[in-house]
């Protein structure tokens, strides 16, 4: 299986998302909404990756799991969706991100992550860690004036925030025809039923 580790994000503002890069792709040129050199991410499938994986076993899944439940279970913090840019620059882009403005819970978090699955042979992770959305990924990084126009008018922008208690394992399940979709294998943190949540609608 193709997995990761991450985050996922409460309806309200998975639909926060989706309005955002429905005005993004609004700014495009007709000629460009379309494009299949821009591959929007579904907006249902959009989390916070705290470590991707790659292609695992069945057998390392559990090895995976119980790692994880051994870690002390992460204290609440709020995390808020704010800002945007590109991967690796406005110049070059590859990708189109939302950020995330965390304390530094996320990143301890992250790194505790890391550590524990180096022990069972997992690559270290070269960069630093940098948390953020994925609205959208370029086949040909060239500029995209129109979307950089488009996101300083969004640039005080609050997309919403929630409170984190919890993560999870996550396997990337193809699907013929379609994108990817992503199942949920295990979960580590206590998951509230309901998320403490703030909106703010897209202007």
């Amino acid at each position: 299986m193709r997995a990761f580790i991450a985050i996922d994000l409460p309806q309200s503002v998975k639909q926060a998302i989706a309005q955002i890069q429905s005005r993004l792709r609004a700014a495009l040129p007709p000629e460009a909404r379309n494009s299949r050199d821009i591959r929007w991410a579904r907006p249902e499938g959009v989390h916070l990756t705290l470590k991707f994986l790659g292609e695992i076993t069945e057998e390392q899944a559990t090895m995976v799991t119980a790692s994880l439940q051994s870690l002390p279970p992460p204290g609440t913090f709020r995390i808020e969706m704010k800002g945007f840019g590109f991967f690796p620059n406005k110049h070059r882009p590859r990708v189109l991100w939302l950020g995330v403005n965390a304390p530094a819970t996320l990143g301890s978090l992250a790194a505790e992550i890391g550590a524990i699955l180096e022990h069972q042979g997992f690559a270290k992770e070269e960069r630093p860690f940098t948390p953020h959305l994925t609205l959208a990924r370029f086949g040909t990084p060239t500029p995209e004036p129109a979307i950089e126009t488009a996101l300083r008018e969004l640039h005080d922008v609050t997309l919403g925030w929630f409170d984190v208690s919890g993560y999870f394992l996550f396997e990337s399940v193809p699907a013929p025809g379609a994108p990817s979709f992503y199942r949920k294998v295990a979960s580590f943190g206590r998951l509230d039923s309901s998320f403490t949540t703030f909106h703010r609608e897209v202007p």
